[in-house]
C-alpha cells in the first residue's frame, strides 16, 4: 500500500495547480484518467478513479470500461408502516436521502462517457416528484424503505438509461441500499478509533510502532427483498449482531487481536468475515479503509458498486 501511494502521488503531483487543458486537449474525467493510468508503473493495477466534485466521478478499468456516477440530494420523509410496533422506523421522520445513479459503459477510446449533464436531465422529474415530499404519499412507495425506494427509481430511469447499471439509496450516512434491476444489496458502515502496530512491517518502518487510526468500516450483505416488511435485512440487526465484534475491536490495539497475522487492513477485513459470517451469513463484502481513499475491499459474493469516499 506504501507503495502504491507512492506512484501514485508521483503520477498526479504534475496535474496539482496546473492548467489541465496544457496537458490534455479534453480533460474530461475518463481522459484524466487514462493519462494517470499511463504513469502508474506497477501491475495488477484494475481501475483508476477520478472524482472531480464531491458529487460525481468515473472508474476506468484497464480495458477502456467506464463506471460513471453521479449523486443528488432529496430531503424527504417517511414511515414504514409494516415494521413491528414500538419500531422507530415506524412513526413519521425524515432523512436527507442522497441517491447515485450509476452507469456502465465500453468507451471503445472515447474521450467521454456519459455526460454528467444527461444524468441532471433524466433526475429533475424524478427530484422534482421525491423532493420536499412525504414518500408514503407517491404511488409505488406506500412501504418506502431504502430497498423500495432504490427500486422504484430504477424503473423510472432504466428505459431511458439503458447504461444504469446501480441505483444506491443512502437513508443516512452511515447505512443504504443498492438496486441493479434484479439484487438488491445493502451496507452498514461504522467508525473504529483502534491502536495499531505492524509487526512484520520491514525495519525502520514507522508502522512498527504503536499508532491509531479511525477506521471506516463497512458491511455489505446481498438478501433476497422480503417484500412484507420492504428490506433485505433490517440495520438495526446488521447492528445488534455485529455489536460483539465491534467491541473487540473499537477503542483497542488491534494487533493483538489477530494472533499471528499482522494487523494490517487485509488482515484485519480477514479477521472480521471470520468473526461475523457465521452469524451475519448474507455478509458478503468488507471494506476498511485505514485513512481516506486508502484501504481494502475484500468481496466473495457479487461486489456490487464502490461508494465514493
Amino acid at each position: 500500500m506504501v507503495k502504491l501511494r507512492e506512484r501514485l502521488v508521483a503520477a498526479v503531483s504534475p496535474l496539482d495547480y496546473a492548467h489541465l487543458n496544457g496537458l490534455l486537449d479534453q480533460p474530461t474525467d475518463e481522459n484524466l484518467s487514462r493519462w494517470v493510468r499511463a504513469r502508474l508503473d506497477l501491475e495488477g493495477i484494475d481501475a483508476v478513479g477520478i472524482q472531480s466534485t464531491q458529487d460525481e466521478g468515473v472508474d476506468l478499468s484497464s480495458n477502456d470500461h467506464a463506471h460513471i456516477w453521479r449523486r443528488y440530494l432529496l430531503q424527504s420523509a417517511h414511515q414504514l408502516p409494516n415494521v413491528p410496533l414500538g419500531h422507530k422506523c415506524g412513526r413519521m421522520h425524515g432523512h436527507g436521502f442522497e441517491v447515485i445513479l450509476h452507469a456502465d459503459q465500453d468507451l471503445g477510446g472515447r474521450e467521454i462517457g456519459i455526460d454528467y449533464d444527461c444524468l441532471d436531465k433524466l433526475w429533475a422529474p424524478i427530484n422534482a416528484e421525491l423532493n420536499f415530499a412525504c414518500l408514503n404519499d407517491i404511488p409505488g412507495l406506500e412501504n418506502p424503505t431504502s430497498e423500495v425506494i432504490s427500486r422504484w427509481i430504477w424503473q423510472r430511469l432504466k428505459p431511458e438509461l439503458p447504461e444504469l447499471s446501480w441505483v444506491t439509496v443512502y437513508e443516512t450516512a452511515s447505512c443504504g441500499a443498492h438496486f441493479d434491476g434484479t439484487h438488491h444489496r445493502i451496507w452498514k458502515e461504522m467508525t473504529l478509533d483502534s491502536s495499531v502496530c505492524l509487526k512484520h512491517a520491514p525495519v525502520g518502518d514507522p508502522r512498527r510502532r504503536i499508532h491509531g487510526h479511525t477506521y471506516t468500516l463497512r458491511l455489505h450483505l446481498h438478501a433476497p427483498l422480503d417484500e412484507v416488511m420492504g428490506w433485505t435485512v433490517d440495520f438495526g440487526d446488521v447492528k445488534e449482531i455485529f455489536n460483539p465484534v465491534f467491541k473487540q475491536l473499537d477503542h483497542h490495539p488491534l494487533h493483538e487481536i489477530v494472533g499471528d497475522h499482522d494487523a494490517d487492513t487485509a488482515s484485519l477485513a480477514k479477521w472480521i468475515r471470520e468473526q461475523t459470517q457465521p452469524n451475519l451469513s448474507q455478509l458478503d463484502r468488507i471494506d476498511l479503509y485505514e485513512t481516506k481513499g486508502c484501504g481494502v475491499i475484500l468481496s466473495w459474493g457479487a461486489a456490487g458498486p464502490a461508494l465514493p469516499i
